[in-house]
């Protein structure tokens, strides 16, 4: 299977008809899969915890939005075979535990609802245990095999989260800073030059990392993402890009 990292934008990404159509397009040109294995921006908790492996609530980890998104459901099927194979393959590097009541986060299901609106397939969702670049990588390595046995891996932030710099009432295609669109192409360019070493090293190489990461959990989870792909970064392709908000919702497929 491929490994996807993408924008997950926020609740209200399902009013944007632009970025759901790029998901919904992106999705059906991609195997089927037998379960998804999410890592999103909003959850970070040591030891790497998983997720519950049977259908229970979404967590609805945001405030002072409209009611109307905190209804949404998104009722997919656990994994607790997936759950299994997370163990055996990280346990013998990273200690992990559970969490059998904590649903999907809106970094997890709000991408879901528009690639597979039918909830028809089995998810997990993961922690990080930890936002260093380098470790993050290698848990990716060690899930790596899972995507022989028909797993999709997600790594779900944001390529660029600023929030301080946005401003909702300018609408979805308000222009970008210049720091966001520079650490958007230094990033794409990485990207194209296979360059892990840099994009794990983005605090010294990227230009201005602060100001388009004051905190690096939104783009932490490409981390995850590079590692499972670890040998064709490089052969990759970018079926959604542009700004949201100022915000680069840059999303890559590793094949």
């Amino acid at each position: 299977m491929p490994v996807l990292y993408l924008g997950h934008g926020a609740p209200p990404l399902a009013d944007d008809p632009t970025w759901t159509g790029q998901l919904a397009g992106w999705s059906a040109t991609l195997p089927r899969p037998t379960a998804i294995l999410m890592v999103s921006a909003h959850w970070e908790q040591a030891p790497l915890t998983l997720g519950a492996t049977s259908t229970v609530p979404l967590t609805y980890d945001f405030w002072g939005f409209p009611e109307r998104y905190y209804q949404v459901r998104y009722a997919a099927p656990g994994a607790p075979d997936l759950a299994a194979k997370v163990r055996r393959l990280v346990g013998s590097a990273y200690p992990t535990r559970d969490e059998p009541e904590r649903g999907l986060d809106h970094g997890a299901y709000v991408p879901l609802v528009e690639m597979y609106p039918d909830a028809d397939v089995p998810v997990l969702q993961i922690s990080m245990p930890t936002l260093d670049p380098r470790r993050l990588f290698e848990v990716g390595r060690l899930l790596a095999p899972l995507r022989e046995e028909g797993v999709l891996i997600v790594g779900s932030g944001f390529l660029t989260h600023n929030l301080s710099c946005v401003d909702f009432g300018a609408g979805v295609d308000a222009p970008p800073a210049s720091f966001m669109t520079e650490f958007d192409d230094w990033a794409a360019r990485a990207l194209d030059a296979g360059d892990v070493d840099g994009l794990l090293d983005f605090a010294h190489r990227a230009p201005a990392p602060r100001l388009a990461h004051p905190r690096s959990e939104h783009f932490a989870p490409l981390f995850v993402s590079l590692g499972a792909a670890e040998d064709t970064v490089a052969e990759h392709r970018t079926p959604v890009d542009g700004f949201w908000y100022g915000l680069s919702k840059r999303s890559v497929q590793f094949d």
